[in-house]
């Protein structure tokens, strides 16, 4: 009977296909076009839709609502979207406990039970007794405001908990005694881009910038102050360390373990930065400058006593770690600890010892050295995917680290320093048999003949027939790196016949700084080009074809998804640009995105670059007569990080613009931001939408998983 059942279900679902493609037929909101007009080096740009870059309007507000309620009417009718939810819903339902670390005389550790919207600190007191040390699933009653950040004082019995309300990254600080779990003072607040770090018992350093002008959530904001705020005062009377004397876009500090030394960062993109340092032993000691400029990535990550141990891609694109003494610590006089090699370097300490994570071809590979900069051993990994972790303290001789890759869901292992043993900490229970999925990696070639790398996921057995759906998945921006990960709603799509595709294109870290530098400014084109050769690549070994092939990517990622559908609209059915920057010419007049011009350039910079951001930019490539992918635009209401505009003037030119059926919507989720924070219930919800839209514009049928 449930076979007779399902071959019926297959049947009436592909009607229904049929009956939509004749009537599918969208009635959008009316968006009303304005006049404005920019002029950009004797070039007149039109802007008509400049009126929804005003998040505070009643106007905007009426849009956002009359474009979720066309979306969600779209969504509602796609028959098996609660089927995907369900099935996603039963394997997002395991307990996930991340790893302990020690404050003071507890010991502290995150669980989730499964669907919890927010994961919640407990933690063990020297008898083994479990208490609920904090739960961020009380903060709001829709799930909406998160923990953003939490650091512990030195001897672990003060705590400052940052949280987000609705997703911005505008943070308040909460100060609590860790002992009695009391809050002890007044609200820290308009904190923003900082962690907190403290000095001793007796306050903590943070980074904010001066509230902006209008609308907090879009208001350009571009010069980060350091200030130090001591326990028992008010936040007016915090002291300014350091950014007064001139304007720049991040400005960090934190203490060293050793309470010696506050290291200070700043930047003015979000590649490069300035390096100082200031010693707390000694009553009103200078800031003194190690690095000038902001032609090198540095920071510190150890010391001792006066000896630094630095960070530093200068004159090494692939990192390398050097050592200086604080009285002579210009980079001239910087000696190699853990020299450059061919693989990129993202270093941690922990237990005494120093660990280089190098990525070889995305993928981690773990090496152990002591103090004095010998190799002790190379870590054996539970297999080929990425590892994260062996941080902690120097007197822990037991750290922790996670593994996973794109079939094996994350497990947690412990890993004794002096003998290099590991054991399984935590392995979480999916509902999912990585036995019966592959995972591998090709290079395929890009337009100008260089080599990317690719890591292609599916059923094993695959029928290579080009009908099975695809989705590529790229970034390839601000060298920022996609190693192998699990994730819940890959293994829905997978499990529904999908693959899963992702390529690790120039812009990204994944080779250092020139392969960052390759998809940078006037390079761009290279990183739409590299997604485009992904593409065909699949096309031609017929893991797929046009009909069956999605595109996905978010914030730096939305730009490559809008840029490449522009440009190669016939190459893909499905588009799904997220919290995307799409409007090239203004990304920099909102917030922080000023701080992005090292990997795009402005459009005030120069003519050619004026003319070469207006050549991708998405929202101005758009036109009349083409027929678009079907898309769906997602963003959050308050991303204040890349500001909705980006988004809700891309659905407008394309809903305008767009020829033949192919549905073009907009999701926005309410009080939601860039993405950090989001309740599961919000991210399930948001994947099933995602999925069950591409299916069905693909024409799959997704039916209930057989038990």
């Amino acid at each position: 009977m449930k076979k007779t059942f399902l071959i019926m279900a297959v049947t009436s679902t592909l009607a229904t296909f049929a009956q939509d493609q004749k009537s599918n037929s969208i009635q959008y909101p009316q968006t009303n076009k304005g006049t404005t007009v920019d002029v950009y080096f004797n070039s007149k740009v039109s802007d008509p839709y400049r009126w929804l870059e005003d998040d505070k309007s009643a106007e905007t507000g009426a849009w956002v609502k009359a474009q979720n309620k066309v979306t969600y009417d779209y969504l509602a009718q796609i028959p098996f979207r609660d089927v995907l939810k369900a099935r996603m819903e039963k394997l997002w339902n395991y307990e996930k406990i991340g790893a302990p670390f020690k404050e003071g005389e507890f010991t502290y550790y995150y669980k989730n039970n499964g669907l919890q919207n927010q994961s919640v600190l407990y933690r063990k007191d020297a008898q083994g007794n479990e208490t609920i040390f904090l739960d961020p699933n009380t903060f709001s009653k829709d799930g909406t405001t998160s923990l953003g950040g939490l650091d512990f004082s030195k001897d672990g019995s003060k705590v400052a908990y940052a949280i987000s309300e609705g997703g911005s990254d505008w943070r308040k600080v909460i100060i609590m005694d860790a002992v009695s779990q009391k809050i002890v003072e007044d609200t820290i607040v308009d904190v923003k881009f900082s962690g907190v770090s403290w000095k001793g018992n007796e306050g903590f350093y943070y980074s904010s910038y001066d509230k902006p002008e209008g609308s907090e959530l879009s208001a350009k904001t571009d010069q980060h102050k350091l200030y130090f705020h001591k326990l028992g005062t008010a936040q007016k009377t915090d002291k300014l360390i350091f950014g007064a004397d001139k304007k720049r876009r991040y400005v960090g500090g934190s203490v060293t373990d050793d309470n010696r030394y506050l290291v200070i960062t700043a930047a003015n993109s979000t590649y490069g930065n300035e390096l100082y340092i200031k010693d707390l032993s000694k009553a009103n000691s200078p800031i003194v400058t190690l690095v000038d400029n902001f032609n090198s990535a540095n920071s510190v990550i150890e010391n001792e006593g006066s000896k630094l141990f630095i960070v530093t891609d200068l004159d090494a694109p692939n990192r390398r770690i050097v050592t200086a003494d604080l009285n002579n610590a210009k980079p001239q006089s910087w000696k190699n600890f853990i020299a450059e090699t061919e693989n990129v370097l993202s270093p941690s300490t922990g237990g005494g010892y120093f660990f280089a994570n190098y990525m070889q071809d995305a993928v981690s590979v773990v090496k152990q050295y002591d103090y004095s900069g010998k190799m002790i051993r190379e870590i054996e990994l539970p297999g080929i995917g990425t590892a994260a972790g062996f941080g902690g303290k120097k007197k822990e001789k037991t750290l922790y680290y996670s593994f996973a890759n794109y079939i094996t869901p994350g497990s947690t292992f412990s890993f004794e320093t002096e003998t290099g043993t590991s054991a399984v900490y935590q392995k979480p229970k999916v509902d999912f048999d990585s036995e019966q999925y592959e995972s591998k990696q090709v290079f395929y070639t890009s337009k100008d003949g260089t080599k990317i790398p690719m890591i292609i996921t599916h059923k094993k057995g695959l029928t290579l027939d080009g009908t099975n759906p695809t989705m590529l998945y790229g970034y390839g921006g601000f060298n920022i790196s996609l190693t192998p990960s699990f994730s819940i709603a890959n293994a829905v799509w997978m499990e529904n016949g999908g693959v899963y595709a992702v390529p690790n294109l120039r812009g990204g870290g994944e080779y250092g700084k020139k392969w960052h530098d390759a998809g940078t400014k006037m390079q761009k084109q290279n990183v739409f080009d590299d997604f485009i050769a992904a593409a065909e690549y699949l096309i031609a070994e017929k893991y797929t074809s046009p009909n069956y092939l999605a595109i996905r990517g978010g914030s730096n990622g939305g730009l490559l998804v809008g840029a490449t559908m522009t440009q190669r609209p016939e190459l893909m059915k499905v588009a799904l640009p997220a919290v995307g920057v799409l409007d090239m010419l203004r990304y920099h007049t909102f917030t922080a995105g000023a701080g992005w011009g090292y990997d795009y350039g402005t459009a005030q910079d120069s003519m050619e670059m004026f003319d070469y951001l207006k050549a991708y930019s998405p929202v101005h490539n758009i036109q009349k007569g083409i027929q678009y992918p079907a898309t769906m635009i997602t963003t959050g209401d308050h991303d204040d990080r890349v500001v909705p505009a980006h988004s809700f003037k891309f659905a407008a030119e394309l809903q305008e613009k767009q020829t033949g059926a192919n549905p073009v919507l907009i999701r926005i989720d309410i009080n939601a931001g860039h993405g950090a924070g989001k309740s599961v219930a919000a991210t399930i919800q948001e994947n099933v939408d995602i999925q069950a839209f591409t299916f069905y514009n693909m024409r799959v049928v997704i039916l209930p998983k057989l038990e």
